[in-house]
Formats: structure tokens, C-alpha cells, sequence
């Protein structure tokens, strides 16, 4: 599996091509939804982990 390398230039037009679909006044609404999605995963992630933990601790 080939991982995924962005050099600057690559990140420079994903950077210019979202400016121009969403407009400067829509990004920080853009990235505040991304923030919300990511704590809501890693709190997910965190709670699976902990069931996991309760769970081997039950077992023994």
C-alpha cells in the first residue's frame, strides 16, 4: 500500500482549489466542523478503548 507523500506544492493547490469552492468566509465554519468531527472521534476511539480495558480486567 502506497502512503499518501504531499509535497508543498500539492498541499499549496488542495489549499487554493478549497479557497475557491468555499470562499473566505466559509472556511473557518468549514474547519470548525472538521474540529467537532474529530474530537467526536477521538472521544468514540477513547470510549472503545476504555470498554476494552473493562473488559480484559472482567475477564481476569
Amino acid at each position: 500500500m502506497k502512503l499518501l507523500m504531499l509535497g508543498t506544492w500539492e498541499i499549496i493547490v488542495i489549499v487554493l482549489i478549497v479557497l475557491l469552492l468555499f470562499g473566505g468566509k466559509k472556511i473557518p465554519e468549514l474547519m470548525h466542523g472538521v474540529g467537532k468531527g474529530v474530537k467526536s472521534f477521538k472521544d468514540g476511539m477513547n470510549g472503545v478503548e476504555d470498554s476494552k480495558s473493562e473488559t480484559k480486567t472482567e475477564e481476569k
